[in-house]
Formats: structure tokens, C-alpha cells, sequence
């Protein structure tokens, strides 16, 4: 292999293979990752802006038998501080949200025992009934294949109930790393690889925007990285004509803060702000079907994510009025809609703001200003 040839190929939208990725990552240079990638988004975003979006991380319950070694937002159930958040408390959130210039829900939980289909359906349509602009971007592959196993049913099924009661799109939680080897060692109790690329599958049967992430930088290879990135742009690959599909692919990596990976393991992130950069331009390289690739300010900071502009990414995500789960283990970062504006502009790019669909949004006439206190 040459990784002149294979920066050409790149630049030609080809697929380049695992190893090919891999090689790129052990011999090209941040540089030449870099201008490459760019290059890739200034063809696949040709508009030049970078969008980003205001909305609010909610959890439906903090209640979860997965047992991720990574996570230290759960309880097990029957703990004194378990929860299920009540309509009251949505109202307050959403009303706040709407305030805040949002347009929507991120609602993410646990795998809780007892809760089945019937009880999102019935959440999604109260919230829907009660604020019909909403937009609900909810759930995930392993909660949607918690819910088939609890009711023994077909995950396109489960989707498809889903989404007539309103859910507007599937967020990519819990991908991790899709390899099983790593799944069993980081998340054993979630459900595998293959199954959450096939949830994936059925969401683009239907129709449901989908996004797509790794969390890396923990007990995984380089070679299983770029297995996870193949896999992904295989799905992306067989979505049916005029389907959403991925919108967008996410890295970040893993925080360590208070987790048992550390504590039992020892494993704490190391992923430096260069080796960062270079996974968001080999995002870019290896996934030239998903339009969008974003960076996560939240996970490494304004500084390496403004660079990453020039990298390959072409968004800053959400100011995520609210986000509790990787903040739980150490994610510092914050952003108001004014800071993140600001961000965009100090890194010499306009910012857009935008929907999940990656619609552009005008900006909010009213725009109460987020008060940074979580």
C-alpha cells in the first residue's frame, strides 16, 4: 500500500478497505489527513457554513440492567435514587426548551426492566398531543432492541409503532465500538454489533433519520475501529433509494471519569487532541456516503473541535441545554447559543443553525440565553 494512492482514492469518494484504513492511520500525516478531508467536505457541504443546533438531552428513567462499565449516570433497579421522569416534569423541560430557541427532545434512558413499547408509545403521544412542533429524537438501537426482546417482537415492529406515535428519529447511542470482543468487555448486558446495525437497517426500512457514533479510545484495536466505520458505511450502502439513512457520524472519545473501566481496569482515555483530529479527517475518508460528520466539542473542548473544522467536520452539534450521561463521567464542556456561535466565527466559518434533519432554522426572533449551571 501508498498512502499517496490511497489519499487519491479517498479524494475520488472511493471506499478504501480496513486495512487501507488502518495503514492511513499508522502512516499519513495529520497534515495530509487533514487537507484531504477538507477537501472531501468542501465537495459534500458545498454551502461552507457550520451547523449547529439547540436542543435538550431529557432522561426517561435512570433505571438500567445493561451494567455498562463506562457509565455513571445508571441504578440498578430498586436503588433509592432510581427515577421515571413524569409528564410534569417534561412540561417544565419542553417550556424551557422552547424558551431557549430548542425544537426538541433528545430522550434517552435505561434498559429498565418493566418498561415496554406501550410505555414510549404512550409518552410520545401525550408529548406530541401537548406540544405538536416538538420533535422527538429518542431512544436508541439498544433501548429499541431491549423493548422487541421485552415483548417479543420484530425491531422494524417496534419502529414502526414508534414512529406513529411520534418519534421523529433515531439517535445512534450505544454503538461503543461494534466489534463483540470489545461489546463484551465494555457492554456486555446491551445488544450486540450486528444487532444494533440491524435495528439501524429497520430504521432506514421505515424511513427514520438515523445518526451514527463511535465512542473510542478505551479496550479497542485500531483495526476494530475501522471495522466499526466499514460496517457502518455498509448499512449506509443498503438503505433504499431516497431514504435518509446515517444524516450524520459522531466520534468522541471515551471519558473515564469515576468508571469502573478505570477503576477495575485501569483503562483511562488517552485519546490526545491530534489523535483526535485525525479520526474526525479518517471519518470523513472512510465514510464518504454520510454527508455529515460532527465534532464533539462536549468530549474534547472548543480549541480541538474548532480544528477539527478544517479536518473534515462540518458540524458543532448542540448546545445540549441538558445532558447528564457523559457529563457523569467527566465531559467539562459547555456552550450557550451565543458561545457557540462564537466559536464557529473564531474558527472562520458561519454558523447555521439547524434541525435533526440538517434543515436549515432561522434563528428565533425571542432567544432567551441559557444560563450555564449543570
Amino acid at each position: 500500500m501508498n498512502t499517496a494512492d490511497l489519499l487519491q482514492r479517498a479524494s475520488r469518494f472511493e471506499f478504501l478497505s480496513i486495512e487501507e484504513g488502518v495503514y492511513l492511520h499508522y502512516n499519513a500525516s495529520t497534515a495530509d489527513l487533514m487537507y484531504v478531508a477538507n477537501e472531501l467536505r468542501k465537495k459534500q457541504v458545498p454551502h461552507g457554513k457550520v451547523t449547529w443546533q439547540i436542543d435538550r438531552n431529557v432522561n426517561t428513567t435512570n433505571v438500567c440492567i445493561a451494567n455498562c462499565k463506562f457509565c455513571n449516570f445508571f441504578r440498578r433497579p430498586g436503588h433509592e435514587d432510581s427515577y421515571i421522569t413524569d409528564i410534569e416534569t417534561y412540561k417544565q423541560k419542553i417550556e424551557e426548551t422552547f424558551r431557549l430557541g430548542g425544537d426538541q427532545l433528545l430522550l434517552q434512558g435505561g434498559h429498565h426492566p418493566d418498561l415496554g413499547l406501550s410505555f414510549y408509545t404512550d409518552l410520545f403521544k401525550k408529548l406530541k398531543e401537548l406540544y405538536p412542533t416538538l420533535k422527538l429524537h429518542s431512544l436508541g438501537p439498544p433501548e429499541i432492541a431491549h423493548v422487541a426482546k421485552l415483548e417479543n417482537m420484530s425491531h422494524i415492529d417496534v419502529l414502526r409503532a414508534m414512529k406513529e406515535s411520534g418519534l421523529d428519529s433515531l439517535p445512534g447511542a450505544g454503538a461503543e465500538i461494534l466489534n463483540d470482543r470489545v461489546r463484551r468487555l465494555i457492554s456486555k448486558g446491551k445488544c450486540g454489533g450486528k444487532e444494533w446495525l440491524d435495528v439501524m437497517r429497520a430504521a432506514h426500512q421505515l424511513n427514520l433519520p438515523s445518526s451514527a457514533t463511535m465512542m473510542f479510545g478505551h479496550v479497542e484495536t485500531i483495526e476494530e475501529r475501522f471495522e466499526h466505520l466499514v460496517w457502518i458505511r455498509e448499512v449506509q450502502s443498503e438503505k433504499p433509494e431516497g431514504h435518509h439513512g446515517f444524516i450524520a457520524f459522531i466520534p468522541w472519545p471515551f471519558q473515564d471519569d469515576g468508571t469502573l473501566l478505570r477503576k477495575v481496569r485501569g483503562i483511562t482515555n488517552n485519546v490526545t487532541g491530534d489523535e483526535y483530529i485525525r479520526m474526525i479527517a479518517l471519518s470523513r475518508i472512510m465514510l464518504p456516503n454520510i454527508k455529515n460528520i460532527q465534532a464533539s466539542w462536549l468530549t474534547v473542548g472548543k480549541q480541538v473541535a474548532q480544528i477539527c473544522l478544517n479536518a473534515g467536520a462540518n458540524d458543532f452539534g448542540s448546545i445540549m441545554i441538558e445532558e447528564n450521561v457523559v457529563s457523569a463521567a467527566g465531559a467539562p464542556h459547555r456552550f450557550t447559543a451565543k458561545g457557540i456561535q462564537d466559536s464557529i466565527k473564531a474558527a472562520g466559518f458561519e454558523p447555521q443553525l439547524r434541525n435533526q434533519k440538517y434543515d436549515w432554522r432561522e434563528m428565533p426572533t425571542q432567544l432567551e440565553e441559557q444560563v450555564i449551571n449543570y
